[in-house]
């Protein structure tokens, strides 16, 4: 079996397979850029400067990981699809406050 069928689409844009230096570099920053609008979409409130630095160091760790996975694994895919959520979410209950703003 050839291991570049089983890649995910964003491990076989970056073409993991064929340059993995490169590859897994790219891959670990789309990853962490979808975690960090994931995070400041969904769960993110107003915190002091340093209690941010260490959340988002945190999340630079947790994506180390999560790039590993998402070789094979749609972990990309899986938050491109929570952003999206997430973006529609932000974008309705903001229509939803200017109606009643209007009203």
């Amino acid at each position: 079996m050839d291991i570049s069928q089983r890649l995910t689409f964003f491990a076989a844009l970056f073409k993991v397979d064929e340059n993995p230096n490169l590859g897994m570099w790219m891959l670990y920053l789309t990853i962490l850029l979808l975690s960090v609008i994931v995070y400041k979409l969904g769960f993110a409130k107003k915190l002091p400067l340093g209690k941010s630095i260490l959340i988002y160091l945190f999340l630079g760790l947790g994506c180390t990981f999560l790039s590993f996975l998402g070789i094979f694994l749609p972990i990309a895919e899986g938050l491109v699809v929570a952003a999206l959520i997430l973006i529609i979410y932000k974008l309705r209950l903001r229509s939803h406050k200017n109606q009643e703003m209007d009203v």
